[in-house]
């Protein structure tokens, strides 16, 4: 262990402390901030999470996630033990050699009958690093395997940019402060990208404006000059109206255009196929809203949009995003400082072979070791309909599928169908009492790795500072066990992959580093600079496309995608607009949002959360609910044709009319989880999930 502040002896508190540390270490949970921090370590028990002022776009400190990792770590949930399933269902106790002999056992099963690609490698986005990201290798070196491709968070979104702009990277976080025009669109920054906060409101105190647009009233709409309340799914009609006024008003930057955009004259005849009347009627939101926006983003320079996830989850996203993008192409909001996208900065994916959105694409792999066939979108139904070889066994690490994964009554319907399944958590999560075996996990504290991140462009050491409790193994140790027992070398990019020894994990982790010069000692100092970073994205004007410039035509669009090569609007596949028999019983869209919380699934099992949040709540304009007979404090049932969820009612005047709300992330075990009522299907580009596309109705039940 290398500390950042040396050793000190001497009272700490009523306690006498004979030995404290300070480590610098970062969060690498699924999360914009990916916090520098320091943690104090007194008599080896993690005692206090501080800040690190050397992220200049996290120094406030971590969220209260962050300061739960005190509890996390001691949790009396925690697994510690690998746990094998009885034939009663419960769970029972093992030695490691017990559960390595069953796992080894299988896979020489399974590798002689059906083949290696019977197993499913499943991992998730609990927690990020290098060495989490080795278990390909393994099973590459195992001879075979089926895993999935898509994602469930951000790729309609990645996709479209780099349509657009040629790659995934914006201004760096603090660059904000320089915005006189500031539009979070679909972003609730105030819980789920806190610390951007901070740069709002320094620009806000300069004097720049916040456009605010989101069905809900969050807290961050409570600090914006213009709140706009859309029909969700409609953002892309909004964004074409507006493009109309700044054309029609002469309010873009022609000299801009002339220079950096291509298919400016193809998109100028889309956006005037739709006129801000008939884009008033489809998002439901008064005229002078978008009249409003529209001047604001003609008028104010510069401006930067922030763009949330939420709204590229829908199955028209994709050219939604295209369509945000576009009014800063045509205002001349790029390359400049205070202006720009701001969706997702990959500047720190230097490790990736394909650090962009085309990682999401099923690859073809030519050696066909890697059966990439499962759509994370509609993991069930692929996992049922899998065949040649038919899924036996499953693998699943750093992720809580059950929960998270749309129309978990068919992920559940899947993973009982297979004859074995693993999970490697440190709590038994909803998709770890489905499995036969449990093995437990370290935490962030106890093994290092370096991470990147995809808000700043920062590269970190999440350093080693506690010795790991009972016998928790990381999935590389675990990988190295297995090889060990099966004879095998797996290998990443030449390198073999290291074993459970500091200096061996350390030393593999210097061979990553050295190409960009940079060592474990400066980072255990604090966070680096990506190499090559651009403190304001696309200043050279240099963009990745097919012309060279900013896309507003995509033939790639219609290449790959089968879309159209300009972000016309469409109406979502499940929408009450539709003319179909769902939209008549279900008339309620269902948003499923991130909270300050949690991190989607994680966190909320610990007592310190628990505190401020309980249980599932209902979230209901008051309109919605008396149309239903519904007061305050009622359980309500949410439902569809495809499941289920009793929930009480809490009533929300800021919430959208014709909408319910419940945050994701709520175990099985509560009561809440909210895909029980979403469908498997992909968005119209970057094979993404479309949960949003997700209609309900309620009712009283007591």
């Amino acid at each position: 262990m290398q500390p950042k502040v040396g050793r000190t002896r001497g009272i700490v508190g009523r306690h006498l402390a004979r030995d404290m540390t300070v480590y610098t270490t970062a969060c690498p949970r699924n999360c914009y901030s990916t916090c520098t921090m320091r943690a104090e370590v007194i008599d080896g028990r993690l005692r206090r999470i501080m800040p690190h002022v050397g992220n200049q776009a996290t120094a406030e400190g971590p969220c209260l996630k962050g300061l739960s990792y005190v509890e996390r770590v001691v949790s009396p949930d925690r697994i510690l033990h690998p746990l094998r399933r009885r034939p009663g269902g419960d769970f029972e106790r093992i030695s490691w050699d017990e559960a390595l002999t069953l796992i080894v056992d299988r896979l020489a099963t399974y590798q002689r009958d059906p083949g290696p690609q019977s197993v499913l490698f499943y991992a998730g986005s609990g927690t990020k690093g290098l060495l989490n990201a080795i278990g390909p290798a393994f099973w590459r070196a195992y001879g075979g395997y089926t895993t999935t491709y898509g994602d469930l968070c951000w790729p309609a979104g990645l996709e479209a940019t780099r349509l657009t702009l040629g790659a995934n990277r914006h201004n760096a976080p603090w660059d904000l402060e320089n915005a006189r025009l500031i539009v979070l669109w679909g972003k609730n920054s105030a819980e789920t990208n806190i610390h951007q906060m901070t740069f709002v409101d320094r620009a806000l105190a300069k004097g720049a404006k916040l456009v605010v647009i989101d069905p809900r009233r969050t807290q961050t709409a409570e600090r914006a000059e213009l709140f706009i309340q859309p029909r969700p799914g409609t953002d892309g009609a909004l964004a074409l109206a507006v493009a109309r006024l700044l054309i029609e008003r002469g309010l873009v930057d022609q000299d801009f255009i002339h220079r950096h955009v291509n298919g400016f004259q193809q998109y100028r005849e889309i956006a005037a196929e739709l006129t801000p009347q008939e884009a008033s009627a489809i998002c439901e939101i008064p005229l002078a809203e978008i009249e409003q926006l529209a001047e604001a983003l003609g008028t104010i320079e510069p401006a930067t949009i922030c763009a949330g996830y939420g709204m590229q989850r829908y199955t028209n996203s994709g050219q939604t995003m295209r369509a945000m993008l576009a009014l800063l192409a045509i205002t001349g909001n790029l390359g400049r400082p205070g202006a720009g996208w701001q969706f997702a900065n990959l500047e720190s994916a230097v490790f990736d072979q394909v650090p962009d959105p085309i990682a999401f694409y099923p690859p073809r792999s030519p050696d066909g070791v890697a059966r990439v066939s499962v759509s994370t979108a509609r993991l069930g139904r692929d996992m049922l309909a899998t065949q040649d070889p038919p899924l036996k066994m499953a693998w699943i690490e750093r992720g809580n599928p059950v929960t998270q994964n749309p129309e978990t009554h068919r992920v559940l319907e899947a993973f009982r169908a297979l004859e074995f399944r693993v999970v490697i958590d440190q709590f038994l999560t909803d998709t770890a009492r489905e499995a036969d075996l449990v093995l437990p996990a370290k935490t962030m504290f106890e093994q290092s790795d370096v991470i990147g991140a995809y808000w700043h462009p920062y590269l970190q050491l999440r350093q080693k500072v506690l010795d790991p409790p009972g016998e928790v193994k990381t999935e590389s140790e675990i990988y190295q066990l297995l090889a060990d027992r099966l004879g095998l070398q797996p290998e990443l990019e030449g390198v073999p992959i290291p074993g459970s020894g500091d200096e061996e994990i350390d030393a593999w982790l210097e061979r990553r580093l050295a190409p960009f010069e940079i060592t474990l000692d400066t980072l255990r100092q604090g966070p680096v600079l990506t190499p090559g970073h651009q403190e304001v994205a696309f200043s050279d004007f240099r963009f990745g496309t097919a012309s060279g410039k900013i896309e507003l035509a995509s033939e790639e669009a219609r290449e790959r995608w089968q879309a159209d090569p300009l972000p016309r609007y469409v109406e979502s596949a499940e929408s009450p607009r539709r003319d179909s028999a769902e939209a008549r019983k279900y008339p309620l869209y269902f948003m499923t949002p991130n909270t300050k919380n949690r991190i989607h699934s994680q966190f909320n099992n610990l007592s310190l959360i628990r505190r401020v949040s309980d249980k599932p709540r209902a979230m209901i304009h008051p309109a919605d609910a008396a149309a239903r007979g519904i007061t305050q404090g009622d359980m309500l049932r949410l439902f569809n044709d495809r499941g289920s969820l009793e929930l009480e009612a809490q009533f929300d005047y800021g919430l959208r009319r014709g909408c319910v709300a419940v945050t994701n992330g709520w175990w099985m075990t509560d009561g809440g989880a909210v895909n029980v009522c979403s469908l498997g299907r992909e968005t119209d580009m970057g094979y993404g999930a479309a949960f949003h596309d997700n209609l309900v109705e309620v009712e009283r039940v007591r």
